[in-house]
């Protein structure tokens, strides 16, 4: 015979989602200034012009938003975004 399933309701901690969004644009808000200026000044200091500062630029950006996506999925680990009831 099937066994009932019994589904528990979860609810959202709105304090946690909300600590880890604020943090994440925080640190978002320093990586991707950081990964400007990091294209910016290699892009100056090798004479490399403008194409290859875009160029580095784009690298920059998806090195932080891989950055931005592991903080992301390691403070879900420590905060906890549901609960059951």
């Amino acid at each position: 015979m099937d066994q009932p399933v019994i589904q528990r309701r979860r609810r959202i901690l709105w304090l946690n989602v909300l600590t880890v969004l604020s943090a994440a644009i925080l640190i978002s808000a320093e990586v991707f200034g950081a990964a400007f200026a990091g294209s910016w000044a290699i892009a100056s200091l090798f004479s490399l012009g403008a194409l290859y500062a875009r160029i580095l630029d784009g690298l920059f950006v998806l090195c932080g938003i891989v950055v931005m996506v592991q903080f992301v999925r390691a403070a879900r680990r420590v905060e906890s975004f549901t609960t059951a009831e």
